[in-house]
């Protein structure tokens, strides 16, 4: 963008930090603005001075289709199917120990990242899945309603029967109704969801898993370590932690964890 958009887009992000209440610099601004210029789309509004005066009149609620939009709820179940089957190994090792076994998913988004832990548990026969229990955080207030809900519909974009195909038998963990399906009981009761701000907030305790995944891609770099910093903070020593397919750990926090399979980003707290 040209010097007068630049001026502009800030303009608009202080807008949004200090009138909406989001934090808009802990992301990066390529993040931001692939979000709000597809919201301009959606309202025909053709610059960022326009939208900003759309904000400030608040037209058709448009303040909190924003905020949904700049909330980071890309999610599926199963997704990168071959990294969740290399989990299968780290489950199985966790649960042979005898005791409880704790699972958090930050950011959770709609449930189904926490929702997939849970089914692959149920389904091998070598994961004890009444040891574990799972715990998924998010920001979003609403998302985490949606993921309590845990019903999900295949729609243009999402095809809810493709996401599950690693599943022995789907039918097994969700219900289905044309292209609805609801996530069965059997796997929402291992399953908690709290609101939890991973920048900000406090480490949570005595984890054995953690996933983070596809989170930091939209970070801006000086809040990768003390994300990471949370996440090491709320491992058991020997814990294990799972990032994204395309992320790297900072450069800081390498000695803190060992690569157990680093294709598919699965580290070991040492």
């Amino acid at each position: 963008m040209n010097s007068a958009e630049q001026r502009q887009f800030d303009q608009l992000l202080a807008f949004i930090e200090s009138e909406m209440d989001f934090e808009s610099g802990f992301y990066n601004d390529s993040y931001l603005d692939r979000r709000i210029t597809a919201r301009m789309r959606r309202t025909d509004t053709d610059s960022y001075r326009a939208y900003k005066r759309l904000l400030e009149h608040d037209e058709d609620g448009e303040r909190e289709a924003l905020l949904d939009s700049l909330s980071i709820n890309v999610t599926g179940f199963f997704r990168n199917p071959d990294a969740w089957e290399q989990l299968r190994p780290v489950l199985r090792d966790l649960t042979a120990n005898n005791r409880r076994v704790k699972i958090w998913s930050a950011p959770s988004a709609d449930g189904r990242e926490p929702y997939s832990a849970a089914m692959l548990a149920h389904d091998d026969p070598d994961i004890d899945e009444r040891r574990i229990e799972i715990t998924g955080t998010d920001i979003n207030a609403d998302i985490l309603r949606e993921a309590r809900n845990a019903t999900y519909e295949t729609s243009q974009t999402t095809d809810i029967a493709e996401e599950l195909a690693p599943l022995q038998d789907y039918s097994e963990y969700v219900e289905t109704d044309g292209n609805t399906f609801t996530v069965k009981d059997r796997v929402t009761d291992m399953v908690s969801f709290q609101q939890h701000d991973l920048i900000r907030g406090d480490p949570k305790r005595d984890f054995d898993l953690v996933f983070c995944r596809n989170l930091l891609i939209y970070i801006d770099a000086e809040f990768k370590v003390p994300i990471f910093e949370t996440i090491r903070n709320s491992l058991r020593e020997g814990g294990y932690l799972m990032i994204g397919m395309t992320e790297t750990l900072p450069a800081e926090c390498r000695d803190a964890f060992e690569a157990v399979d680093k294709q598919h980003r699965i580290y070991r707290r040492v």
